[in-house]
């Protein structure tokens, strides 16, 4: 019988609702600092208030305090908005805290029993940047042990009775150019989602080939393009053709940066962040080009300011916000249900 697998046991695909694809309730992003010009810099290395939030959300990732998202203050915020998020209409949320950043299934069991909320957690590896030593040297053998003893047995967890199982593989990372410890996850992630099943999720680098070669390595290794979700196409395939071009690939096709408008992309600053906007009309393109079936939709927060606490937007920003300019571009309810509710269980489901 195929089930989801959660952080609280195995649920029918039918009771998941409406499912978030791509969030994080708690990760440790240290590593991803990048220095504010000199005329801010004392403006985002405070706390988060109402003075300078202004100036964080234009460098995000200039503020230690901004992306440390792993302290009592993220997770006070990260509970109160999966509250917000039940009681506006959420169902399910997969949570994509994967290996090297600091997964904590203690507080996604926690939060998930206190929202009453769905949540399932990834297990995987993220970028090469982000792992010690130890963990670079590992063999594509010794990471599909470790993906498939998460999924099939369970991460012990202190504090918990049962161990907490993964009901996924991802968020998958890499960079560009692919790494070799990248492209061994990529290998061990299709070996294992062959054996068992189960959805897997990438995050690709900020170019354009990236998704490309991805989808590449992960089908020679015997991996299911219907499982596999290509992560923050909203921030890697502007060009409308480029975009369909990957769609004929055949994975689900995730817009996940939800609510980041900001003008100035400090990560990639050669490029830029897409409007909502612009990431509806792309939406709206590919359900025209019969993609519909494809399609996901998530925030991606990671970082305080995201949060409603520090003047963000929290988790139910695509349900309050987004949904209903959809029907506004003649996309009926049925084919947003589609994408929220039936994509997100057909790519979860497996043997449980």
């Amino acid at each position: 019988m195929m089930k989801v697998q959660t952080v609280r046991g195995p649920v029918d695909p039918e009771q998941l609702g409406y499912t978030l694809t791509h969030e994080h309730f708690s990760l440790n992003f240290d590593k991803m600092y990048s220095a504010p010009p000199d005329a801010v810099e004392e403006y985002v290395s405070k706390r988060i208030t109402l003075e300078n939030v202004g100036y964080v959300k234009q460098y995000p990732y200039g503020s230690r305090y901004n992306i440390n998202f792993e302290d009592f203050d993220t997770h006070e915020a990260v509970a109160k908005d999966v509250v917000a998020y039940k009681k506006f209409g959420g169902g399910s949320i997969v949570e994509n805290t994967s290996h090297g950043l600091g997964r904590n299934l203690k507080l996604m069991h926690d939060v998930s029993r206190e929202a009453n909320v769905h949540v399932i957690a990834g297990t995987g590896h993220y970028i090469h940047g982000m792992q010690d030593e130890g963990t670079l040297g590992m063999s594509v053998e010794q990471m599909t042990d470790l993906y498939t003893k998460e999924l099939l047995f369970g991460v012990e967890v202190d504090g918990l009775a049962d161990p907490v199982k993964c009901g996924f593989i991802g968020e998958v990372g890499s960079g560009w150019p692919i790494s070799h410890f990248e492209r061994n996850a990529i290998q061990a992630t299709a070996e294992v989602q062959a054996a068992i099943g189960c959805g897997v999720s990438f995050h690709p680098g900020r170019e354009r080939d990236a998704p490309f070669e991805i989808v590449r390595l992960y089908l020679e290794a015997g991996g299911s393009a219907g499982k596999c979700v290509m992560s923050h196409l909203d921030r890697t395939l502007f060009a409308d053709e480029d975009l369909l071009e990957f769609a004929k690939l055949g994975t689900y096709l995730q817009f996940d940066l939800f609510g980041t408008e900001c003008s100035y992309y400090q990560l990639n600053p050669e490029s830029y962040m897409q409007s909502d906007e612009q990431r509806i009309q792309k939406i709206v393109r590919l359900i025209r080009e019969g993609y519909t079936e494809r399609i996901l939709m998530a925030h991606d927060i990671h970082t305080k300011h995201r949060l409603t606490s520090f003047g963000g937007h929290g988790y139910s920003h695509i349900l309050n916000n987004v949904l209903m300019r959809f029907s506004l571009r003649g996309v009926d309810i049925k084919t947003v249900d589609t994408m929220t509710i039936a994509n997100p269980a057909r790519w979860l489901e497996m043997k449980v």
